[in-house]
């Protein structure tokens, strides 16, 4: 396999049980920031965050990521992902390229429809709702095209004919503006369809452990299909550049007895198929954990992972630092060379 871009995925679970070893949000991104820190020293190339509203988990991302832009020097810093249903695009860029400047141009940013919530049309209390014809996941994906044409830096705002400071000539844009970040947009795609249409615009492309069942194949089957379905129209739509790829996983390498108590039966996982939605049924990828022998035969076998340029580990961010560090070192010493991902 050729050399791939190795990162974490957080979802910064918190809870004030004496069992968890982050009981409050502050630990929650305190711990989040020290991870990226230990990732970077470590030689991971990624610390990504994912977004929950309503939940004891990582929830505003921006203020998170430039604390971390600040705190690193290497490291590509992202969410995966942000959902659009709760965002205000322009404002959206604004944060985004504030964050992006302060970390010198490493933002990779996931967004998505997003998943289903802890409460009811939870946007709606953020003070959004789709227009008259217009289902949520529209709505999520009309605020991608606005972000998308905002990060353009192009101005597009009538400037006041008396302003109280002096304006630059034409149009207005949103600003601070980050050249580059228009790239670095990557969609969290659960469909075909939708990995399409993030290709025509000119989106990197998000897959995750879970995805929309369109055919009953294995998760790693049909996740290695929307990719090449996605690259297919990315080449149809002309676009010059290289499009970026990530999937993420659940893996561990068992090599001490603290692994072997946290993890020692999720190796037998197998793929899952059900509802996480009326009507539609997912499929849900297997988790890792094998020694790390076995892991890489496992992983070599993983069509979807193969396809990709970039993995991120899902991590289990309530065992704390140690343990997730630990969880990373083993991956890119134990079996990211044996792969040829290094």
């Amino acid at each position: 396999m050729p050399v791939k871009k190795i990162g974490f995925l957080s979802f910064g679970h918190w809870s004030p049980s004496l069992q968890s070893g982050t009981r409050s949000a502050s630990d929650a991104l305190l711990q989040s920031i020290d991870l990226a820190v230990a990732a970077e020293e470590l030689g991971a190339d990624g610390a990504y965050f994912r977004v929950h509203h309503f939940a004891r988990q990582l929830a505003s991302p921006f203020p998170l990521l430039a604390a971390v832009g600040a705190k690193t020097k290497r490291i590509e810093i992202g969410t995966a992902v942000i959902d659009m249903r709760y965002e205000n695009p322009l404002y959206m860029a604004e944060d985004a390229g504030a964050a992006d400047l302060i970390a010198g141009g490493r933002l990779q940013l996931g967004i998505s429809r997003g998943s289903p919530e802890q409460v009811i049309d939870g946007w709606r209390y953020f003070g959004y709702q789709p227009v008259e014809g217009e289902t949520d996941a529209d709505m999520a994906r009309r605020n991608a095209e606005i972000l998308l044409e905002v990060l353009r830096g192009e101005g597009f705002a009538k400037p006041h004919p008396q302003p109280m400071f002096p304006n630059p000539p034409g149009l207005l844009r949103v600003e601070p503006h980050s050249e580059g970040l228009r790239e670095r947009i990557w969609w969290g795609a659960a469909t075909n369809a939708t990995a399409e249409w993030a290709a025509k615009l000119g989106m990197n492309l998000q897959s995750s452990t879970l995805k929309f069942d369109e055919s009953g194949k294995p998760f790693h089957i049909q996740q290695a299909e929307q990719i090449r379905a996605y690259r297919e129209a990315w080449k149809a739509a002309g676009h010059t550049r290289v499009p970026r790829v990530s999937v993420s996983r659940s893996i561990f390498a068992l090599v001490d007895d603290r692994d072997r108590a946290y993890f020692g039966q999720s190796g037998k996982s197998e793929d899952q198929f059900g509802f996480i939605e009326p009507e539609r049924r997912a499929v849900f990828g297997r988790s890792y954990a094998p020694e790390p022998d076995a892991l890489v035969k496992h992983l070599a076998e993983d069509e979807a992972i193969a396809e990709a340029d970039t993995l991120l580990l899902t991590v289990p961010n309530q065992l704390g630092v140690d343990y997730n560090v630990h969880v990373l070192e083993t991956i890119l010493k134990h079996v990211a060379p044996a792969l040829g991902w290094r």
